[in-house]
């Protein structure tokens, strides 16, 4: 693990990271504490066919909007970073009303729904899958989900 900590921080260094990012970190802006990460891989390369998630590890940080402002700036990112998708999708769990309710608000639409394909806490709950545009995300942010949030915080 330390090799792989090292060599991760001679990329950072040297500026040889992979680009696009397949992973980040979300930390507090305060503090910078680590809180948690976003990150995506392919459903199928050969249709430019990804999929994103996100973890936000302390419960105590749902809910607060940093959810919706570091998936949005993904989104956004992915788009910006990658020309050939055209959409991004998301999948989580039928109990997970938090990312659900994230997903609509960002602008993704419900599409898909596994019944019984997950298991939480020994329960069985659907997996439901969201996905996004690229000429949806860019209607509904078209100067970019960053200056969304500057035009938000400056109000």
């Amino acid at each position: 693990m330390i090799e792989q900590v090292e060599a991760h921080y001679e990329k950072v260094s040297n500026g040889t990271l992979e680009s696009p990012r397949t992973r980040l970190a979300i930390a507090d802006k305060r503090t910078d504490k680590l809180l948690g990460n976003v990150g995506w891989y392919w459903e199928s390369k050969q249709t430019n066919w990804l999929c994103a998630g996100i973890a936000i590890f302390d419960p105590k940080f749902w809910g607060d909007g940093r959810g919706y402002e570091a998936f949005g700036l993904w989104t956004d990112y992915l788009f910006q970073a990658m020309p050939e998708i055209v959409r991004v999708d998301l999948r989580t769990w039928s109990g997970n009303f938090g990312m659900m309710k994230l997903a609509e608000k960002l602008g993704y639409t419900k599409e898909a729904c596994f019944r019984k394909a997950r298991i939480v806490d020994g329960n069985y709950y659907d997996s439901i899958g969201f996905g996004v545009l690229r000429e949806e995300w860019e209607a509904w942010h078209p100067e970019g989900f960053q200056k969304e949030l500057v035009d938000e915080a400056s109000s």
